[in-house]
């Protein structure tokens, strides 16, 4: 205060006691802008900015506009950012919000590494001429959370030197919660906050715990429940819509699940389409009878936040030769990165599977048909193996089944994403057909606890006329689909009505096929007649 009282007694004795002129207004001249105030010494500031451009976040010098309309500024047009605003306190950013305004990454990093705010004009800013004043760089200490994703994060790591020595503690939040009684109760916490704040009507136990099935069904994982709770709430708000509509006091878990289908009916135009063309024939699906080298696969479909699932036909064709497996997908490039990966896996799973004493010598080729844009993911290569094997021993598969799930080269079935999705997009179109008992759906044992059905599916599995399989193993997968012992190794070899012992000798018939001459046939076969004289079979 002494420093700015000589600095105005200077100032009038140095510039304004010259005689002839007109006094200027003291308190224009002399007068004070408070560009910060904290009123609040027990709280530290905390401060979010949903616009963070450069001016927002630096602050701004505004101009005014004289008689002449030519633009002039003092310190009267100081105006405080939010870094300013922020000192001694916190700044809560959106991440992607920030990086999307010119430059005002760039400011923020420069301000927080050194500490000092320069309250400079935005580049390309017109009126940069006009500003007659800039203010000094004002001694701030402030810290700024960041809220955005994981790949962000990982981003700006590695390109910004500076971003992980400024920011130097991650909080990485789950999406999911364990599905406890702890985690109920905290839906119903959130519910009754939702209630009071936006004057819903309240909620039943029963509609809170048909919230808490639709979380987990959306987490889609064992013993999860999604932590997401603006879906939640979404769906909470539709459900007290149709409630009040239904002129009742209380939100009920029929409610809930009326929301639920609305929001899905809404957004099932792909799907609803895709019915429709099954049922024309415009897509060829078939849920009844056996068809060799033919299967239903599965994938899945997004509308925004949902996933709808449909049945994907599935071919194989063998025979004689040398070019080996075709990913006809692949060879199209239509086939993405993860779902070529899973088709080099299901050779090598096939080299394990036949073990055969000689190289295996066929050309065959795998595809999704009717399928027109691109495939990726692994969840098929499952299907594809048993349709590969079917076309390779001419064992027809029932299509009154559809199976998912990934494997390795061992043999094992492995997890895949949208398990609930695929099992109701399959019961749709047999549904459509008319269920006969006989149908269902393969799934890997380790999604087994990701099951969050639909009503009507759950009932119908439970009167017997829809099936759901999990299985371990291709062989189980196998004998589900054919009917026939997949086989198992006795003395090094599978038994001949198997069919893997089939598969062999049919992948034996194929290779002696390839041999270039017939005296190329002959010196094999006297090389197998020598290898059996030396090893004869034990005697039972």
């Amino acid at each position: 205060m002494q420093q700015f009282i000589n600095e105005i007694t200077a100032d009038i004795i140095d510039n304004r006691l010259r005689p002839n002129t007109e006094p200027p207004d003291p308190c224009q001249i002399y007068g004070v802008n408070i560009v910060l105030e904290h009123t609040d010494f027990t709280h530290r500031p905390v401060v979010e900015e949903n616009t963070p451009t450069v001016a927002n976040l630096l602050g701004s010098v505004e101009p005014q506009w004289n008689e002449s309309g030519q633009p002039s500024s003092d310190y009267r047009g100081v105006h405080a950012g939010a870094l300013l605003r922020a000192d001694k306190g916190y700044l809560i950013l959106n991440v992607h919000d920030l990086l999307s305004e010119p430059g005002a990454w760039r400011v923020m990093m420069r301000t927080l590494r050194t500490g000092r705010l320069e309250m400079v004009p935005p580049e390309g800013n017109g009126m940069r001429p006009a500003i007659v004043i800039q203010p000094e760089p004002i001694e701030v200490t402030v810290r700024v959370i960041l809220i955005g994703d994981a790949p962000t994060y990982y981003r700006l790591d590695q390109l910004d030197p500076d971003f992980r020595e400024l920011f130097k503690v991650l909080a990485d939040l789950d999406s999911e919660l364990d599905r406890s009684v702890e985690s109920v109760q905290q839906y119903a916490v959130f519910i009754a906050n939702l209630s009071n704040t936006e004057s819903i009507l309240p909620f039943h136990r029963t509609a809170v715990a048909a919230l808490a099935d639709h979380g987990a069904r959306i987490a889609a994982r064992a013993g999860k429940i999604t932590a997401r709770f603006g879906r939640v709430a979404d769906i909470a708000r539709e459900a007290s819509f149709i409630a009040s509509q239904a002129q009742v006091e209380w939100v009920r878990d029929e409610h809930v699940k009326q929301a639920v289908i609305r929001t899905k009916e809404r957004a099932s135009l792909p799907s609803r389409r895709f019915q429709q063309m099954i049922g024309s024939g415009t897509i060829m699906i078939e849920t009844q009878g056996a068809v060799v080298g033919q299967i239903n696969g599965l994938a899945i479909m997004h509308s925004g936040q949902l996933t709808y699932g449909f049945p994907s036909r599935i071919t194989a064709t063998i025979g004689p030769g040398s070019a080996g497996l075709i990913n006809i997908e692949g060879q199209a490039q239509m086939s993405g990165s993860i779902h070529t990966k899973g088709f080099h896996i299901l050779g090598g799973l096939l080299r394990h599977l036949l073990q055969t004493t000689h190289p295996l010598a066929f050309s065959g080729s795998i595809a999704f048909e009717q399928s027109y844009g691109g495939i990726d993911g692994d969840s098929a290569s499952g299907a594809e193996i048993c349709c590969l094997l079917s076309a390779l021993t001419g064992i027809p598969l029932k299509q009154s089944l559809s199976m998912t799930g990934a494997i390795d080269q061992l043999g094992h079935l492995e997890a895949i994403g949208g398990v609930n999705e695929k099992i109701e997009g399959f019961f749709d179109v047999c549904n459509y057909f008319g269920l006969t008992g006989n149908q269902g759906v393969i799934i890997p044992q380790s999604n087994a606890g990701d099951l969050m059905l639909r009503e009507d599916v759950v009932e119908a599995a439970a009167r017997g006329a829809f099936h759901i399989y999990a299985v371990e193993t291709i062989h189980e997968a196998l004998e589900i689909l054919t009917g026939v012992t997949a086989g198992e190794r006795v003395d090094g070899a599978y038994p001949e009505d198997t069919v893997l012992g089939k598969a062999v000798a049919r992948a034996d018939e194929f290779w002696r096929r390839t041999l270039r001459s017939p005296k190329q046939l002959t010196a094999v076969e006297d090389m197998a007649d020598d290898e059996i004289m030396l090893h004869p079979e034990p005697e039972h």
